[in-house]
């Protein structure tokens, strides 16, 4: 009785921790986005005096960690859903792919938060150019490595809920869509990067809607 209702309370456990993964970092991204400017910095043009600005960016930082934490918990209940009718393979890049996303995007939050510690104490002179090695490393490492990853996550996810039968056609062809969007677009669409977390949440809902839908009617002994 107690592995049956933990199996049937897992499915709703990954639904509810994707869901928060996906408002972290969809909350994250809109407030990076929205606080940085999108053309270069110059000495006329420097942001980095505006605290409003400042401090919307550090708080998209603080959300980087617990959308991570949440990120990993969603994965691990993902595949203990799955259970051992998973392929090695797609289950290698599943685990693989998830957890370099993770790492990625801890690394480009730590670039960020390092290059607002070190603008604090850089000079006038040499701030327009330390913002612009910070700028695009921590472009770099979050669009051109965490999202390719995001889509390598999102490719195995799709085709491992396809195969099992977890997902429905259209769910797993909307993740087959995703992934050739993160791959192909992140880098030079702005906004694109937001279709992850949109993703991540309707597998979330849907996982949710399922558990309950499969959830057996009570019995009465008599």
């Amino acid at each position: 009785m107690e592995r049956t209702s933990q199996a049937l309370r897992t499915p709703r456990a990954a639904g509810v921790v994707g869901i928060v993964f996906a408002l972290l970092l969809t909350a994250a991204i809109i407030l990076v986005r929205l606080a940085l400017p999108d053309g270069p910095i110059s000495a006329d043009n420097n942001w980095i005096s505006d605290s409003s600005r400042l401090h919307t960016v550090q708080a998209a930082l603080s959300l980087i960690p617990f959308a991570g934490i949440f990120f990993l918990w969603f994965m691990g209940v993902v595949r203990a859903r799955i259970g051992k009718a998973e392929d090695q393979f797609l289950a290698t890049v599943f685990l693989g792919s998830g957890l370099l996303f993770v790492a990625t995007l801890f690394g480009a939050a730590a670039a960020a938060g390092s290059l607002l510690a070190a603008a604090d104490e850089a000079g006038a002179d040499s701030q327009s150019q330390l913002w612009s090695f910070g700028r695009h490393f921590t472009y770099n490492l979050l669009m051109t490595y965490s999202m390719r990853m995001a889509a390598v996550f999102t490719l195995s996810t799709s085709a491992i809920g396809h195969r099992l039968g977890v997902l429905p056609r259209w769910l797993s062809a909307l993740g087959y869509l995703v992934a050739l969007t993160l791959l192909f677009a992140a880098s030079s669409v702005p906004w694109c990067e937001l279709v992850f977390p949109l993703w991540a949440l309707i597998i979330s809902v849907h996982i949710i809607v399922v558990s309950f839908r499969r959830q057996p009617a009570p019995t009465v002994e008599s």
